[in-house]
């Protein structure tokens, strides 16, 4: 009698096939970014066919994602029950495990991983770690151990196991450990220091420091010894030894500038503890700086300190100057000695060290603005303008907005003296978008419009924001009266400029004029030829101003004086 249907080994043929089928389909939806139809296709296939690890593998990425959790854990144990030899699966595991902090669990499958693959020394590591994170230290120590049989006997996996054994009370064997090391390379000072440090850690402290002090013999710079018999002499030794000895330290090549920084902290807070007397302090710095491998670091710390205590810019820039021999690109100091030539009020000194930050420092923004501040003052409107607009080229998100607004706001200042209002006005513009409130910038920008007759109502209201701020300011207030005037608001201009010469102890010629001008308009004249006579005083004994020759101004004083009246310029 025939059976109907499929036999066994063609149903399972079938089941094959529709397994791949559906499985390569849910790859290439997976590779096209599909991932809702690749989830979908990959759970039909584990119900086609459980035996197969591929799809839970994959699934468990997917529950992953979705934030559940259990099932991804149960997928990923899944694939690895189906195929224990496959590494990638176990390693996902494991790293499953850790992320969840099961590291017991974690640590026995990548046993498993190990014994099975022979060659991942790497899974040692990841085992020390987890066997520490969970202070099984001897089975941190018995990995240590397979891990020397692949790499041989190093001070990294001789000193962790020493600490082990620390850890477990077993000063002998810790001791032990180190002494191996010491005896395997005899000649080697640093692991005989090692093993003294070990020594000195399990309370033999004597035997430790007769190798320190053979150390020293053999090699009178080893840093190690240095530092731990320093750090005995000041805990338990002789004070006086001790600042000998730190002296000692301090000028050894072998030393670090990590340790000589974390030396001088010391004696800079002993210092202050004991009264502040920087004598000692001083000494040391003067000591290390004269040495011909100058610490660059160190020289900043005693630059630091110096400014602390208040000595001379001149003594501090001194230190700072060889902070610039040894590392010319060093900003932190340059700017230093940028803001003491800027205290000085020496521009030519700001000028010739910005200039030589921007070769070393090209994106520090401050070494342009500052050379642009001291060229403008210098009068020098075209350097200037050269440092600020290459200045902006390295402006970016992360730029200080006071700073880059100041940029904009000068730039604006002198464009308008070169005669380029348009330029300027849009350089303001740039400024207020960076700092709305660049009460400087809001106080020429309005001004300068003002003086033109152009956008008048945008001019007031710049104006008005900067006397809300600063109500007594004279330049502000002197500002709004005259454009006021130019809207023909006499009466309230009046008001403003009667404030402004309330406010102004140094009353200047322009101001006076302005003054006058209004008081004209508003039916004083007798007052206003006043203020224009006092005014021609002042701009006779002024200094010229760019843009303004004192003389063209005497010249239109003088004719409104002569006529007794208001000349509209």
């Amino acid at each position: 009698m025939a059976f109907m249907g499929l036999s066994v080994s063609a149903q399972i043929v079938d089941k094959d096939r529709r397994y791949d089928a559906f499985f390569l389909e849910a790859i290439c939806e997976r590779a096209k970014g599909n991932n809702d139809a690749a989830f979908d296709l990959l759970r039909h296939c584990v119900t086609i066919d459980s035996t197969k690890s591929e799809a839970y593998f994959y699934l468990a990425q997917y529950y992953g994602a979705l934030k559940q959790k259990e099932r991804a854990i149960a997928c990923i144990e899944k694939a690895v029950a189906l195929e224990p030899t496959n590494s990638t699966y176990q390693e996902t595991l494991a790293n499953t495990y850790i992320n969840m902090r099961q590291y017991d669990k974690a640590a026995q499958v990548l046993e498993n991983l190990y014994d099975k693959h022979r060659d991942r020394d790497d899974v040692l590591g990841v085992l020390v770690q987890l066997y520490e994170e969970q202070h099984e230290y001897e089975s941190a120590i018995k990995t240590l151990a397979k891990l020397e049989t692949v790499e041989g006997k190093s001070e990294r996996l001789s000193y962790a196991k020493s600490n082990f054994y620390t850890q477990l009370g077993d000063k002998k064997a810790a001791i032990a450990e180190m002494k191996k090391l010491a005896d395997q390379y005899p000649n080697d000072q640093n692991y005989r220091g090692l093993y003294a440090n070990t020594l000195f850690v399990n309370g033999q402290k004597k035997k430790a420091l007769e190798i320190y002090d053979d150390i020293l013999r053999i090699e009178p710079d080893n840093r190690n010894a240095l530092m731990a018999i320093l750090a005995y002499e000041k805990d338990e030794g002789d004070p006086d030894k001790a600042d000998a000895l730190t002296e000692k330290v301090l000028l050894s090549k072998n030393i670090t500038s990590q340790d000589r920084i974390l030396l001088m902290r010391q004696e800079i807070g002993q210092s202050e503890q004991e009264g502040g007397d920087s004598t000692r302090v001083l000494y040391l710095f003067r000591k290390m700086l004269e040495q011909p491998q100058m610490d660059a670091d160190v020289a900043i710390l005693c630059a630091t300190y110096m400014n602390l205590k208040k000595m001379p810019n001149d003594t501090i820039s001194d230190v700072l100057e060889k902070v610039l021999q040894v590392t010319p690109d060093n900003a932190a100091a340059r700017l230093q000695l940028v803001s003491y030539a800027w205290q000085a009020n020496d521009m030519s000194r700001i000028i010739s060290l910005c200039q030589a930050a921007r070769q070393y420092n090209p994106d520090e923004m401050a070494f342009y603005y500052y050379q642009g501040i001291a060229y403008y003052r210098e009068e020098q409107l075209d350097q200037a303008l050269n440092a600020f607009q290459n200045g902006i080229g390295v402006i970016n998100q992360q730029s200080d907005p006071d700073i880059v607004s100041d940029f904009y706001a000068v730039m604006g200042d002198i464009l308008h003296q070169k005669g380029k209002d348009k330029e300027a006005f849009a350089a303001y513009d740039s400024c207020l978008v960076w700092k709305d409130n660049n009460y400087g910038c809001l106080n020429n920008y309005a001004y300068y419009l003002s003086e033109k007759g152009i956008q008048l109502e945008k001019a007031e209201q710049m104006s008005y924001r900067t006397i809300k701020a600063e109500p007594k300011n004279a330049t502000y207030l002197d500002t709004y009266a005259w454009i006021l005037f130019k809207e023909e608001r006499f009466a309230e201009a009046k008001i403003y400029i009667d404030q402004t010469l309330q406010c102004d102890s140094d009353t200047s010629a322009v101001l006076l004029e302005h003054a006058g001008d209004i008081y004209y308009c508003a039916g004083e004249k007798e007052k206003a030829l006043d203020f224009w006579k006092q005014a021609l005083i002042r701009a006779e004994e002024a200094i010229p101003q760019p843009g303004q020759p004192v003389e063209d101004r005497r010249q239109i004083l003088t004719r409104k004086i002569k006529l007794k009246k208001y000349l509209k310029e």
